[in-house]
């Protein structure tokens, strides 16, 4: 349950306590919620984790309210292209052919394992969040995000009108037009074959987030077994995205 008066920060994890109770915390959505798993998933603490966790840092929401050892309440997992260079690759491009970024030049930042605990979605969580996120790419002066977003199961089918409403009204530009290593034979019904206002309806609330502040998506999508999910590559190019909206997180960017 919330504390009676949550009293929520946004900063880094520092040591080894903040980093295992972020993977906690990642294993309670990604993993008992979600029914994923992985090679580095540790069952027996119940810790999520794998690979690129070695040379990412992770950005918590913190409710100072609760009790020592369970405040980490969301976070971001934020991968920069030095991080990617010791690892020779960033998360996304074990889904998507990130070229067209790597060839723009600019600084790029990725957004992975984005998650709130359940008693704090639908409020002012993941807005206080997204504050703390500006502020951080502010000052690493980032100029292009992207990361996967997810559709909760692995069957693109399922997600037939959502997915097409997304290629076909927020496909990125060519130039930032990352595309899926997966080929999927989807279906996707024309603009009159689907009731858009339900196909938004069923977009998950982060992609949807993302949308409002002028985010677009790559071509295709990937079919992501091991965490039951179908993921879009989201892209947001800091110098075009939506100024209102940006002011609401109060980022100068």
């Amino acid at each position: 349950m919330i504390a009676a008066s949550p009293i929520l920060s946004v900063r880094l994890a520092r040591d080894a306590a903040d980093r295992a109770e972020a993977e906690r915390l990642r294993y309670d959505v990604f993993i008992r919620e979600l029914g994923g798993d992985g090679e580095l998933v540790d069952h027996a603490q119940g810790r999520e984790r794998d690979r690129f966790d070695a040379v990412t840092e992770q950005l918590l929401l913190i409710d100072e309210a609760r009790p020592e050892g369970a405040r980490v309440v969301g976070l971001y997992r934020l991968l920069d292209e030095a991080g990617a260079a010791r690892m020779g690759q960033f998360y996304t491009e074990d889904e998507f052919d990130l070229a067209p970024l790597r060839a723009s030049g600019r600084k790029l930042l990725e957004l992975g394992r984005s998650c709130l605990h359940r008693d704090y979605r639908g409020g002012t969580a993941m807005f206080r969040l997204w504050q703390g996120l500006a502020a951080h790419i502010e000052a690493r002066g980032i100029e292009i995000l992207f990361g996967t977003a997810s559709f909760r199961g692995a069957d693109p089918k399922a997600h037939a009108a959502p997915l097409a409403l997304l290629q076909r009204e927020h496909l990125a530009p060519a130039a930032l037009r990352v595309t899926s290593r997966q080929a999927h034979d989807i279906a996707l019904p024309g603009p009159a074959e689907f009731d858009r206002a339900a196909a938004m309806r069923v977009i998950p609330p982060l992609i949807k987030a993302y949308l409002r502040i002028g985010g677009k998506v790559g071509q295709g999508v990937f079919s992501d077994a091991a965490f039951n999910t179908t993921d879009v590559c989201m892209i947001l190019d800091i110098a075009t995205a939506h100024a209102a909206q940006r002011a609401r997180f109060g980022a100068r960017i």
